[in-house]
């Protein structure tokens, strides 16, 4: 979709004060058809290269490539969705007069305005409080209300800053599961987050910023697997109380169940254990790092 190559960007903060390096020679690829995760501490940059990527600041050095699909010049936005970080809703429209200004300002005609109002407005479960005025929204219902007017056009690329942030569990799986939805429908969908299981939920692909810098970009299962140790770990979790299988001593015992930890080449020995002492299993799993795990050891 497109490629973001050797940007950098300084802000000038006070006339005698060294300028802030936000963005030091940034490249990464935004691949199509795929869910992308944006992923970086507050203030790592990533809105920064979101605004300098849509055209809102320019960069000092570095240059974008736009795939041609989206079109040239200023056309390829209007097949561009954008959820800003900080959105801003006019409080004294209702949802639904905001929706169709949306509608018409990005050109969608009429009935198919209405439809795209009302199928996201539902999914989204707002569709009851679309005829109030917006300063009487709560956090959540203006991110959904932010979301659906970002995607009313249909867009193919849809770029999303922080789209969860304020949401409650129940948000966020909603918002999710939109994501999901959208890439099932062949949408690029880009968003920007410092939650590191939002992204590993839902994302195949991750790029990875701090500090100004691209610490990685490519596929999340490549990053968990260059995560792993050669001396891999596995966890048994029984529902009976043991005192030891073997020379191994219980890491854990909660109301008469423990739970132990060996290596993988002890494996056919502790299952020999379990199956002549007909003890019942509640787990057998790898112990594999977690992505936050892994970039916090990129970071260090």
């Amino acid at each position: 979709m497109f490629d973001f190559i050797n940007i950098s960007k300084r802000f000038k903060t006070d006339f005698w004060v060294k300028p802030v390096i936000a963005l030091d020679s940034v490249s990464f690829k935004l691949q199509p058809g795929t869910i992308t995760g944006f992923l970086g501490a507050n203030g790592a940059g990533k809105t920064t290269c979101l605004k300098i990527l849509l055209g809102f600041i320019s960069q000092d050095s570095g240059q974008i490539e736009f795939s041609n699909r989206l079109g040239l010049g200023l056309k390829k936005f209007e097949k561009i969705g954008f959820f800003p970080e900080r959105p801003y809703f006019y409080p004294d429209l209702t949802g639904r007069e905001f929706l169709e200004f949306m509608g018409q300002i990005t050109n969608v005609e009429k009935t198919r305005r209405n439809k795209n109002i009302g199928m996201w407005s539902a999914k989204l479960k707002i569709d009851q409080a679309l005829n109030r005025k917006i300063r009487a929204y709560s956090k959540g219902m203006l991110q959904r209300l932010g979301l659906i007017a970002a995607i009313i056009h249909d867009p193919e690329l849809i770029i999303l800053d922080e789209p969860m942030a304020g949401l409650d569990p129940i948000g966020r799986k909603e918002f999710k599961d939109i994501f999901v939805q959208l890439w099932k429908e062949g949408r690029t969908v880009f968003f920007s987050s410092h939650i590191v299981s939002d992204i590993e939920e839902i994302c195949s692909k991750v790029i990875v910023l701090e500090k100004g810098k691209a610490l990685y970009q490519g596929d999340i299962d490549r990053l968990l697997l260059s995560g792993q140790s050669n001396e891999e770990k596995w966890e048994l979790k029984t529902n009976n109380y043991i005192n030891s299988i073997g020379i191994h001593k219980p890491i854990q015992i909660l109301e008469n169940k423990a739970t132990f930890q060996f290596n993988k080449q002890e494996v056919k020995e502790v299952l020999k254990y379990i199956s002549e002492n007909n003890v019942e299993i509640q787990s057998l799993s790898c112990l594999r790092p977690s992505l936050e795990e892994i970039i916090y050891k990129i970071k260090s």
